[in-house]
């Protein structure tokens, strides 16, 4: 008479394979694969990183913006880092790693991005008629290209 118990019992090869492939599959959900929408957030990205030299209001370039050698009030510099944060760094950390939580995360920052960028436009518009400059082609440019990085990241982060 044969004992149940040895014969259900699995074999140590099995018991290694079968914890491996459970591991395997925790990993694979928690990644994202970008695709095509890789090429779209470099791309992105490096419009970002050329519009930091350009005009953001008068003569001031993006990056004393960033750097806080002009003095333009609380939002133009708060884009700019936010703009950072999110739109190159995170972006960058998420395309390189492809982790789950990084693609939400340069979504939803990105996002936020986009509405401080808009709110550092009427900012500038504002101070216009008394004497101020406008808001330049570099600070449109950037809160263009944060925009297509939250789309990017968002059509990314929800394909799963």
């Amino acid at each position: 008479m044969t004992d149940e118990g040895d014969e259900r019992k699995v074999p140590d090869e099995l018991a290694a394979l079968d914890a491996e492939l459970r591991r395997a599959e925790r990993r694979a959900e928690h990644r994202i694969d970008p695709g095509p929408s890789a090429l779209v957030v470099s791309v992105a990205m490096l419009v970002l990183i050329g519009s930091l030299m350009l005009p953001w209001t008068g003569s001031v370039q993006g990056w004393e913006v960033l750097a806080g050698l002009a003095p333009l009030g609380l939002l133009p510099p708060l884009f700019a880092g936010t703009s950072l944060a999110f739109g190159l760094v995170c972006s960058a950390l998420a395309l390189a790693v492809r982790w789950f939580g990084l693609a939400w995360l340069a979504a939803v920052g990105c996002g936020f991005s986009v509405v401080t960028g808009v709110w550092a436009i009427w900012s500038r518009q504002v101070g216009v008629p008394a004497g101020g400059t406008g808001a330049g082609i570099g600070l449109v440019l950037a809160v263009l290209a944060v925009l297509v990085l939250a789309g990017a990241w968002v059509r990314i982060a929800t394909r799963r």
